[in-house]
């Protein structure tokens, strides 16, 4: 059994993210809600949320982490090469709801999702409050890849991402890596490991190395701050 959250405390602390179960791997604790301060505040430490309609609200701190640093994102040629065609346009925060919507579609699509009704509404509030933001990929006039994530400090945490058309999610990536790295951002959390993201770049590091490094590029109070500064 893990720790219950009461949804009626948000000040409610986390347990120790160490003491996430081996197995299933990372799951902390259940409960609680998908407010703001507790969203904020499970990132902060670490922690997500990861849950189908039929579970409650359960929280996730995995070992290992994958992550990548903005500027040690691998283009591969045939990705820069479709970058350079210029087939695509990207864009920050112009289509958050249709970003998080599809990404909920596409993987409904293949295995079932995790991006539930209520996960979509409380990531719609983070980015009405500032803290959430997206990437959107334009093929023309048609919204074609894209991703989404909250950012705390110099630290982007990613969420989910689509694409409709080839290199259409990969392209948007990198955008996104292009200008964290500009904006002085140290990592972004990509969760779990994956092929997709590995081929850009990211690597595994662990869990308590993670959390140091978020103990370091993270404040300890989180406020809303400018987007890209």
């Amino acid at each position: 059994m893990v720790p219950w959250l009461d949804p009626n405390n948000d000040l409610q602390p986390f347990p120790n993210p160490e003491t996430s179960l081996d197995e299933p791997n990372g799951l902390l604790a259940a409960g609680g809600s998908l407010q703001p301060e507790r969203l904020l505040a499970a990132y902060r430490q670490g922690i997500f949320p990861w849950f189908e309609d039929d579970q409650p609200i359960l929280w996730w701190s995995p070992n290992p982490r994958m992550v990548i640093t903005p500027s040690d994102i691998h283009v591969s040629r045939s990705l820069k090469k479709a970058i350079n065609k210029d087939t695509f346009d990207c864009s920050f925060d112009t289509a958050f709801y249709r970003v998080i919507h599809a990404c909920s579609t596409t993987r409904e699509l293949q295995a079932g999702t995790w991006i539930t009704p209520s996960m979509i509404q409380a990531y719609q509030a983070l980015f009405e409050l500032g803290h959430a933001h997206s990437v959107e990929v334009w093929f023309e006039d048609e919204l074609v890849g894209g991703l989404y994530g909250v950012s705390i400090g110099r630290v982007f945490f990613g969420e989910s991402m689509f694409s409709l058309r080839s290199n259409a999610s990969k392209i948007g990536f990198a955008f996104l890596c292009e200008q964290l790295s500009d904006w002085g951002y140290q990592l972004i959390d990509c969760q779990v490991q994956s092929q997709h993201l590995q081929s850009l770049g990211a690597s595994t590091i662990s869990r308590h190395d993670f959390l140091m490094r978020l103990n370091q590029f993270c404040p300890q109070t989180v406020s809303e701050q400018a987007w890209g500064q």
